[in-house]
């Protein structure tokens, strides 16, 4: 790291100090994390019997001893945000605690500055030319102690801090009332999903729907269209669900033989077909919806492959992992894929995802589901995933969201048995018991989905921008505190 000269350019009255001569820096205390002489001992203590102790800029852990008391100041020594302003810098008010190896450990000097004018003046600076690595972002002590730090009169060092801690109140107010907005939109988006599956979201919808088809009449004010027939009771769609759904089972074996090089010589395979698991459920759904399992409507659950790495490269098809999905959202999530060249056979073959396919996690953060879109490229899960095929494809999207939902996720949530279970199983993912409303009524529960979430996306925007102006004003006060601006 080459020399870097004291910062000459401050305010008249203003002096420029090197950060060792306006504070005590205290790393020769510290003790590493893995050291013998303090291992974390908690077994039969309780909560306010231990320490907390920290590491870079965050807390870690707790331990049974202390080595520091008091007001302190804690900045990351590798691999902490020195380039994200106003996280590089902790305060650490009057208490007992215990540092790693992992961040430096400063006590302004008294009568000189005071920890909170140090910990604003830090949080501001810039420190490009102070840390050094590649791969890690590293701030040594020799650099730590050359950072140049603008000192104000004492009293005027107080009416800053004033100032900034002020200024910084009301933004901060405001930065809550933001997060609070934002987790109440996240809040309506569960409850949009959780409305759309128990029909209360279309029920004008209907009502108007099953008012006009009573006349035979073509309103399009209540959802018809000219020309449209009348709807198709639940009822009958899940009775062509159900045939449709052995015609595609039977489908899906005859290819599987194929893929395998295999000819039938009988029809005797065609017993393996197991019947549908009934609906057994007593929600509560409205009268001209019918109650279904999701193992009627899905003719093909199967779950991804295990041991592809050695299949990795940087070209081929997509490999959908459980980052490619999210919660209360059906998109997948492409910002980060796995690409494979997928082995010849049935094995590809089984995994190979297909437009209107619900996938959905099974291990872990079980729970996440993604649709397959229509002209999506060649893809196949892995193992912590499922695929969930529908037996009529325009229900792709209905199911989908309906799964995504809470009212999907509780009764996942009841079908992972205990501790012993930490995910799903094929068998629970055909389980879900749920209302099925017609065809019709299913793509406008769709249309009003995306239509209620994408104005929900569009402020929750709004929100993070409002958020990232707050971050922004909060530097420009620190930026004038510390160039004389602020008296």
């Amino acid at each position: 790291m080459s020399e870097v000269a004291v910062n000459k350019e401050v305010p008249e009255g203003w002096v420029s100090v090197p950060l060792e001569d306006c504070a005590e820096i205290l790393d020769s205390r510290r003790i590493p994390l893995n050291s013998k002489e303090r291992s974390v001992r908690i077994e039969g203590k309780s909560q306010d019997q231990l320490y907390p102790y920290y590491g870079a800029t965050g807390q870690v852990g707790f331990i049974d001893d202390f080595i520091f008391e008091g007001e302190h100041l804690l900045i990351g020594e590798d691999g902490a945000p020195f380039f994200d302003k106003s996280k590089n810098v902790a305060y650490i008010a009057n208490a007992k605690f215990w540092v790693n190896n992992h961040a430096h450990i400063l006590n302004a000097l008294k009568g000189v500055t005071t920890n909170k004018y140090l910990l604003h003046y830090l949080n501001n600076f810039n420190y490009k030319d102070f840390v050094g690595g590649t791969t890690r972002l590293k701030l040594n002590q020799r650099d730590l102690k050359k950072i140049p730090v603008p000192l104000a009169p004492p009293e005027q060092q107080k009416r800053i801090v004033a100032k900034i801690e002020e200024l910084f109140s009301h933004i901060d107010a405001g930065i809550e009332a933001l997060k609070k907005a934002k987790q109440l939109l996240k809040q309506y988006r569960q409850s949009v999903l959780k409305v759309a599956v128990t029909g209360e979201l279309t029920k004008e919808w209907r009502e108007a729907r099953i008012k006009d088809d009573a006349h035979g009449s073509a309103n399009v004010a209540g959802g018809r269209k000219p020309g449209a027939t009348k709807l198709e009771p639940a009822s009958q769609l899940l009775e062509r669900i159900l045939k449709e759904r052995r015609q595609k089972w039977e489908e899906q074996q005859l290819e599987q033989f194929k893929v395998k090089g295999k000819i039938p010589k009988d029809d005797k395979w065609k017993e393996k077909y197991k019947e549908a698991i009934e609906f057994e459920s007593s929600i509560d759904i409205p009268k001209e919806w019918i109650g279904v399992t999701s193992d009627q409507v899905f003719y093909y659950v199967t779950s991804g492959s295990r041991g592809w790495a050695k299949y990795y490269s940087e070209e081929g098809s997509i490999f959908l992992r459980m980052g490619n999905l999210e919660h209360y959202d059906v998109r997948i999530d492409l910002k980060d894929i796995q690409r494979v060249s997928p082995p010849e056979g049935a094995e590809g073959s089984r995994t190979k995802v297909k437009p209107g396919d619900s996938l959905i996690s099974i291990t872990a953060d079980v729970g996440m589901v993604g649709i397959v879109p229509d002209d999506f490229e060649e893809a196949y899960i892995n193992q912590h995933v499922s695929l969930a095929r529908p037996v009529i494809r325009l229900m792709g999207l209905y199911l989908a969201w309906l799964l995504s939902g809470d009212f999907a996720k509780e009764q996942f949530k009841a079908l992972q048995r205990g501790a012993t279970k930490v995910g799903l199983g094929l068998d629970d993912i055909r389980a879900i018991q749920f209302g099925l409303p017609s065809l019709e009524e299913q793509e406008e529960i769709v249309r009003l989905i995306e239509e209620k979430l994408s104005s929900i996306e569009h402020l929750d925007t709004e929100l993070d921008q409002q958020l990232v102006k707050a971050e922004k004003n909060k530097q420009s006060i620190l930026a004038s505190a510390f160039s004389g601006r602020i008296n």
